[in-house]
């Protein structure tokens, strides 16, 4: 059986014509030229946003799958997994931007980790906007289209404002629905274990290590996640951990000890067990179905 694995693009390598750090463009053009990557399983090395407005079909994030809607709109930060599927024609529009693009131009170098939707949760990175909102949206990307058309020195800055307010509006427009109107100290807290989630689950797999490193109490740390994401804090670096060992099965070049090694496990008949009892399958049987699939 042919081996699969999850290629990663840049911007540069999916439009050679885009500039390094940017790329805007309607998405019915976009789809045209690059179909036969969309609809396989990948990854971006960079910040993805796509705002349907016509067409229907599903949309597969992290091993989950959503449908596809007109005035709805995806966030997807660089290291997701995820393949397109369409039915009929589909337009919008779409945006690719690296991290610098806006770390050169704001003083707080964090800024985008204060929107829920670029926290990496493929359920939070969805937003089917309120029909309210829908002509700003729509204007905001008609005039980020309009600036990559010119050649003005300034464009590129009120792209970067265009695309803020972008940020701002669909906060506000999706916050409520979701039920999320809690302190922003709190929301702080919860950010900056998912971060930390995110850069140390390899090596610290312990709630309270954590809560340490954090200056919070174990409990407090667990209450919190309890409340705003109905998750206990092991859930979370549970979760992060499977979802790592996923992507790395959909590498052909890695063996599935490879992996238990790369994920700090101590052999690999623990990883086949932590595995098979929260997923349901053996590493080896997901790699399977996943190529198959």
């Amino acid at each position: 059986m042919a081996k699969a694995s999850i290629p990663v693009y840049d911007i540069c390598t999916i439009d050679q014509m885009a500039q390094k750090d940017l790329l805007i463009e309607r998405f019915g053009a976009y789809l045209e030229k690059h179909y036969q990557h969309l609809h396989r399983p990948h990854r971006h090395s960079f910040y993805h946003l796509v705002l349907f407005t016509k067409g229907k079909g599903g949309h597969i994030i992290d091993f989950k799958k959503f449908p596809v809607r007109p005035l709805q709109i995806y966030f997807m930060i660089p290291g997701q997994v995820h393949s397109w599927h369409f039915e009929g024609e589909v337009d919008g529009y779409i945006v690719h931007f690296n991290e610098v693009l806006f770390t050169t131009f704001l003083q707080n170098g964090h800024y985008l980790d204060r929107f829920y939707f670029f926290q990496g949760n493929a359920e939070d990175g969805i937003c089917q906007l309120p029909v309210s909102a829908n002509s700003q949206v729509t204007s905001l990307f008609e005039a980020m289209l309009a600036e990559v058309g010119e050649s003005k020195e300034q464009n590129l800055d009120l792209i970067r404002l265009k695309l803020l307010e972008l940020f701002i509006t669909v906060d506000r427009s999706c916050t409520s629905r979701k039920g999320k109107n809690v302190p922003q100290q709190k929301l702080t807290l919860l950010r900056s274990f998912q971060n930390l989630i995110d850069k140390q689950f390899r090596t610290i797999r312990l709630p309270k290590e954590y809560a340490d490193l954090l200056y919070v109490t174990s409990n407090h740390l667990n209450a919190l996640c309890q409340d705003l994401v109905g998750k206990t804090a092991g859930d979370l670096i549970r979760d992060r951990v499977l979802l790592e060992a996923k992507r790395l099965l959909t590498n052909a070049d890695m063996t599935v000890t490879e992996i238990a090694y790369d994920l700090n496990f101590q052999d690999n008949s623990y990883f086949n067990r932590f595995f098979k009892k929260n997923v349901g399958v053996t590493p080896d049987e997901f790699r399977k179905n996943f190529i198959q699939q």
